[in-house]
């Protein structure tokens, strides 16, 4: 005979021992809510595996309602955490928006102010200053020029550059060319 059919043959007496403590490691093991609300089996009164089924099955909805609950708990938690991150988000986006809009508004007065500068230049002395600037700007300024003073510039600049000039400003104009770069 092996040890495990003797403690399944053994006499009452050690079976009622091994019950009542697994009975108690079962309290032990227990929160300490729910072990208050189990009342620890008389010494005298044996137990039997029915009982032992009937309180497992007794604590199995209160143990998951207590899972539920921190689960509840720890979501509530990271929603927390995810609305404040919203909220710094959303703060940012104020920010920004701000920002863009202030330097959307300088570059718009400064463009105005440029293009105002170099209409009253002469025609030799812009060419010269305008072959230096990124080909992008230096169109942009000749495209908001009146187009006689536009003439006498790219006339006095050099061939490449007027050229590059006239390519930006062309394709700026082309009803065909996206608007987003790719």
């Amino acid at each position: 005979m092996t040890a495990h059919n003797n403690l399944i043959f053994a006499p009452n007496s050690l079976r009622r021992r091994l019950m009542m403590i697994a009975a108690g490691c079962t309290m032990l093991a227990m929160p300490g809510a729910f072990a208050q609300e189990v009342a620890a089996p008389a010494a005298g009164i044996p137990a039997n595996g029915d009982e032992i089924q009937q309180f497992c099955t007794n604590i199995a909805d209160a143990a998951r309602d207590q899972r539920y609950l921190l689960q509840k708990q720890d979501l509530e938690k990271l929603q927390g955490d995810i609305d404040a991150r919203i909220a710094t988000l959303e703060k940012r986006r104020a920010e920004y928006e701000d920002w863009l809009k202030r330097r959307n508004d300088f570059l718009k007065q400064a463009e105005i102010g440029l293009v105002g500068i170099y209409k009253t230049m002469k025609p030799d002395a812009a060419a010269a200053k305008l072959e230096l600037v990124n080909p992008g700007i230096a169109a942009a300024i000749i495209m908001r020029l009146p187009p006689r003073q536009s003439s006498l510039i790219l006339s006095e600049m050099s061939s490449e550059k007027a050229a590059v000039l006239t390519n930006v400003i062309s394709s700026a104009t082309d009803p065909n060319t996206s608007k987003e770069p790719s």
